[in-house]
């Protein structure tokens, strides 16, 4: 086996923020079709790779190759110790790594297997390269079950929650701050509206054993007219993440009830994204067994991530990859080789004695 810190090394060292994945994606593809054993499919800047040996089952392992734009200090690879540093090093160059050593190194899995690399998950949701090949190449991602090698340092994240924005605008009457009382403050307003989100107590459902924790919160105002108008018109965005125990629609229905006490004729709730999550789906044997192999914890996914999406075509999938979450994104992103090589033994292990 390959130094696989090395490994995700020469892959940061090749850049790829989002839109401008094509020269990773380039080398990826070079080594995957020189393996000589997989059929490989392109689909712009999204590349699928798979086995065609009969299994009775097929383990789809997806990751995506973009990154967030890099600093000044974390552009390049920097190795010291067991220590890798570098802009996707933790999200999600490690994952890739093991997905290609897998690819290069199991001759003769116990499922097929399929790898997905696929372009722009950083960026909004309407550009993701993942949701791509399910529009124009479905049948490529078929499959059992899905792994998705996000960041979870080594850890079963199952399922994720749901999450939606809705955008409240309340209403009030004009007026110059001088004669105030000949007005109506819409920013006042919203007031009652904030009163409400702040006393919001969340649910806490516990699915599959794993405990989710939803949330509800402003994360957007907007109003005012100029320095001597009092407001006519004022909005809140308020973001609500929801379990996956609750569809898109009664999360929505749930928000719209809570807000109704604050809202009058003529105040407008306008939903502006929806996505649904996803239940945990570890009853599935191959998933079972990975439950099993990393030492039975497993957590909720709090966040939304695309097992989202392979939940929705009826694919049971889960988070599990090398790296701390808590570091992706930041100026010091690194990677330890303790949770890449136990992720890669735990993966390898799966995909060569599969569900026993």
């Amino acid at each position: 086996m390959a130094d696989l810190l090395a490994r995700t090394a020469a892959l940061v060292d090749i850049a790829s923020p989002s839109r401008d994945e094509a020269a990773l994606v380039d080398a990826i593809e070079a080594e995957l079709r020189a393996i000589g054993t997989l059929t490989v499919d392109r689909v712009g800047d999204n590349l699928v790779a798979r086995t065609e040996l009969g299994r009775s089952q097929r383990v789809v392992f997806a990751g995506h190759t973009d990154t967030v734009p890099a600093t000044a200090n974390n552009a390049s690879a920097r190795i010291e110790g067991d220590r890798l540093s570098g802009v996707g090093s933790a999200d999600m160059k490690g994952g890739l790594a093991i997905m290609l050593e897998l690819a290069r190194t199991i001759t003769e899995p116990a499922v097929d297997c399929t790898f997905v690399f696929y372009a722009r998950e950083e960026i909004g949701s309407a550009e993701s390269g993942l949701g791509e090949l399910f529009e124009l190449r479905p049948e490529l991602l078929i499959g059992d079950v899905a792994i998705l090698g996000e960041p979870t340092d080594g850890l079963i994240e199952a399922g994720c929650q749901g999450t939606l924005r809705v955008r409240v605008t309340l209403h009030g009457a004009r007026a110059h701050t001088a004669r105030s009382w000949m007005g109506r403050n819409a920013i006042h307003r919203l007031g009652q509206v904030l009163d409400l989100l702040a006393a919001y107590e969340p649910r806490k459902p516990v699915i599959d054993g794993c405990q989710f924790h939803e949330g509800l919160q402003a994360v957007a105002i907007d109003g005012g007219v100029a320095g001597n108008v009092v407001p006519d018109v004022a909005s809140v965005v308020i973001n609500h993440r929801f379990a996956p125990d609750r569809s898109g629609v009664e999360a929505e229905a749930h928000v719209r009830e809570l807000l109704a006490p604050a809202l009058e004729a003529g105040d407008v709730v306008e939903l502006t994204e929806c996505s649904d999550g996803a239940l945990p789906g570890l009853t599935h044997p191959l998933l079972a067994s990975l439950v099993a192999r990393s030492g039975g914890e497993v957590l909720a996914k709090l966040g939304w991530t695309d097992v989202a999406r392979f939940a929705s075509h009826g694919v049971p999938a889960v988070n599990f990859g090398p790296g701390d979450n808590t570091v992706a994104h930041t100026a010091d992103e690194y990677l330890d080789r303790a949770p890449l090589e136990r992720t890669w033994a735990i993966l390898q292990a799966l995909v060569t004695e599969g569900a026993s």
